[in-house]
């Protein structure tokens, strides 16, 4: 008889506000779906995978630096599949397919959208997940991780918008 017991899902969202940026100007960068190491800090790289299936199917890598007692860098790296665009409501979602960092059933959702504040200047971006359990996480350190990148990633767009 199959188990009863089932581990329920994972499901989190984190929001950034964007002070200046409007979400016409942010959506651009975000909707780049396989430059998306331009944006957040902790990936080296990020392409497009050649598929023959006409899946849109981008290679993400983060290397690991050695721990202080040694040791080699390790390249942590996933598979993440396009799973939709919506160019008018500003979203995507994907999901991650093969990888090395013990991630089972992933899907999330981008979202740029307008500031609730009044000035009416700058915008939001939500990033939410629905996940399986993810080994050695809690629900709490993995929301904490995507909602740190989160933030450094606003940041990182702010900056390259003010410059340009």
């Amino acid at each position: 008889m199959a188990s009863q017991q089932q581990q329920s899902k994972w499901e989190g969202k984190s929001i950034a506000n964007l002070k200046g940026p409007k979400p016409e100007q942010v959506w651009p960068l975000l909707e780049d779906f396989f430059n998306f190491h331009n944006w957040l800090p902790t990936l080296d790289t990020c392409y497009q995978l050649n598929h023959n299936d006409g899946l849109l199917i981008r290679y993400c890598a983060s290397t690991v630096s050695p721990s202080s007692e040694g040791g080699e860098a390790i390249v942590k790296w996933c598979h993440e599949r396009l799973l939709t665009v919506d160019k008018i409501k500003r979203c995507l979602s994907y999901e991650v397919l093969d990888n090395n960092i013990g991630i089972r059933s992933y899907v999330a959702m981008f979202k740029v959208f307008a500031s609730n504040d009044c000035d009416e200047s700058g915008c939001q971006i939500e990033w939410s997940f629905i996940a399986d359990p993810v080994d050695g996480l809690t629900l709490d350190s993995f929301s904490g991780y995507l909602n740190s990148s989160l933030q450094d990633m606003a940041g990182k767009i702010e900056k390259a918008l003010e410059s340009s």
